[in-house]
């Protein structure tokens, strides 16, 4: 797939970029803190995870003001802002009612959304999203993380990066702090953070009518899972669907399990797009096969135990097609002699 960029002006004077991909009924997407359409679209595993969404359909996504390809903040970040650049997108999406699909802080504009426009919004898809900010981590926590943000932007993103996804080797995790850093300045990084704490939907819960599925990993470190159940237990009739990970980001860890039950939610069929695409762990524990260990070994160099690299493997065989270890090693080679070692 291949994305086309455009632009569009919001009632507010913000110029929004967008970006949409595939054809067919579209899915609205609204991120989460931070974005950039280019640099996201670079990274194998984030590419992946959008590509799984829109096979069968048109997936548009964008980036708020202040952010990646998108002109800088006219004003202080709000929930009003939030939704006249979400409007501005919507407007191109047409006269029908589309699927809207908000992560992390972007789920808390999607169901404000939702809420004040009924009758545009078809299907409501959660992930990772909270009702109260001030319930995701203590003020301490809060002041402490929007003061390395504001003071030491280098070393802020590396802690959030720790946070949203902790079982990514280090140098994703290295690669996803750039990829922070590039996607907005310091001083717009902080003032959307701190919208994110001040975020609270409580009360436009109960006006959402849209069918809601609402995606959650059980061990979320940005957003702990009772917001997830408070976000289900408000809107009217939502479906629950709690899966394994740390992981806050939805590209990072198992992605493909956070893509089906959405894709069977919008009523789309399984994707087999991204199926033959490893895990950063995923790619570790090839890279280990490769050289002839045993899951024991495996386990011992990445510290694990041994029935966590025995999974590991047998994910491997699942998510490539193949039924042996051989194999595994064979195509680990291969890719390594096309695009140089995997870090």
């Amino acid at each position: 797939m291949q994305q086309r960029i455009a632009r569009v002006t919001s009632t507010a004077g913000s110029e929004v970029a967008y970006a949409s991909i595939g054809a067919g009924r579209p899915l609205l997407y609204v991120s989460g803190w931070l974005s950039h359409l280019e640099l996201s679209w670079e990274l194998p595993e984030e590419r992946a995870f959008y590509e799984s969404l829109a096979e069968g359909g048109l997936l548009v996504r964008y980036d708020r003001a202040g952010c990646g390809l998108s002109g800088p903040l006219t004003g202080p970040p709000s929930m009003a802002h939030e939704l006249d650049q979400l409007a501005a997108v919507a407007e191109k999406m047409g006269p029908e009612p589309f699927d809207l699909m908000g992560t992390s802080m972007g789920a808390l504009v999607a169901v404000a959304w939702a809420a004040a426009h009924p009758g545009t919004v078809r299907r409501l898809v959660l992930y990772g999203g909270w009702v109260s900010g001030a319930e995701i981590s203590t003020p301490e926590v809060r002041d402490h993380i929007l003061g390395l943000v504001e003071s030491h932007w280098g070393l802020g993103s590396d802690v959030l990066t720790d946070i949203f996804a902790p079982d990514a080797p280090a140098a994703t995790r290295a690669r996803l702090a750039l990829y922070q850093r590039a996607s907005s300045s310091a001083a717009t990084a902080r003032a959307l953070l701190a919208l994110s704490y001040d975020l609270d939907i409580g009360d436009r819960l109960a006006q959402v009518r849209a069918p809601t599925l609402v995606v959650h990993r059980a061990q979320d470190r940005a957003a702990p899972l009772d917001q997830a159940d408070a976000l289900a237990t408000g809107i009217h009739d939502a479906r629950l669907v709690v899966l394994p990970g740390r992981s806050h980001l939805p590209y990072e860890g198992d992605a493909q399990a956070v893509v089906a039950p959405i894709r069977r939610f919008l009523g789309l069929r399984a994707s087999r797009r991204g199926a033959g695409v490893l895990t950063a762990r995923q790619r570790e524990v090839a890279a280990l096969v490769s050289e002839g260990c045993t899951n024991r070994e495996i386990a011992a160099r990445l510290g694990i135990d041994e029935r966590s690299a025995e999974g590991h493997v047998e994910r491997i065989r699942q998510r490539l097609g193949i039924r042996s270890r051989a194999q595994i090693a064979a195509w680990y080679t291969g890719q390594h002699e096309r695009s140089g070692p995997v870090k």
